[in-house]
């Protein structure tokens, strides 16, 4: 690997680790990707050698400028830090909170509650509900939030870190059967954001670690 270039483990599949990946898109950051199976071999992320990456044992993780980041938000607020261009949050401190409390609803109120670990507590025959449930309860708080803070995207006109949240949220959404037809401001903006070159290439059906049936 070439040295001095930034390291991403990450999961084809998983939501957090595609915010990160549209962060690096957005900013022009060339990188690799090492791959972690959360499923092989009972998960990947419990090896020792990624415990010592990640002591959480989730992707993703960063290694970037001799420091290793886990969380993505942390991630994203590390890399608007040091390379601010094009920014995710904006300058204005009301609508740069705006952007956190979007980005926090989903990245805690959501997408924990329906994560692989939490599926595995609840049974496999109750596993669907149990996704449904909880990402329709949040949707219903987001799309409120939404109509009163989005302009084309998430927050005014601008793409966030709100938006990086949003979209792989609503994949994962489509990936448990939700009907998106309440939540008409979350699914317009998605919709915006999947036009935009960032989110397409960093698309799960588009990574290296991307199994041949699901490639788009």
């Amino acid at each position: 690997m070439q040295a001095g270039k930034p390291i991403l483990y990450s999961y084809f599949r998983s939501s957090c680790s595609w915010r990160v990946r549209i962060a690096l898109a957005l900013k022009s950051i060339d990188y690799e990707t090492v791959p972690v199976n959360l499923i092989k071999d009972g998960g990947q992320q419990f090896s020792k050698e990624f415990l010592a990456l990640n002591p959480m044992k989730q992707v993703p993780a960063l290694k970037i400028d001799g420091i290793t980041i886990g969380q993505s938000l942390a991630i994203i607020e590390y890399l608007e830090e040091t390379r601010p261009t094009p920014r995710l949050l904006p300058p204005d401190p009301k609508k740069k909170v705006l952007v956190r409390m979007i980005s926090d609803l989903i990245a805690s109120g959501i997408q924990p509650v329906q994560n692989l670990s939490v599926l595995k507590q609840v049974g496999q025959e109750n596993q669907l509900t149990w996704a449904q449930k909880a990402i329709t309860s949040g949707f219903h708080a987001l799309e409120q939030i939404l109509q009163s803070t989005a302009g084309k995207y998430c927050v005014g006109d601008e793409v966030s870190m709100a938006d990086l949240c949003l979209v792989p949220q609503v994949a994962n959404a489509e990936r448990f059967k939700v009907d998106l037809t309440p939540y008409p401001t979350i699914s317009r903006i998605n919709k915006s954001l999947l036009a935009l070159e960032a989110f397409q290439v960093s698309h799960p059906c588009r990574q290296p670690d991307t199994p041949p049936e699901l490639r788009a």
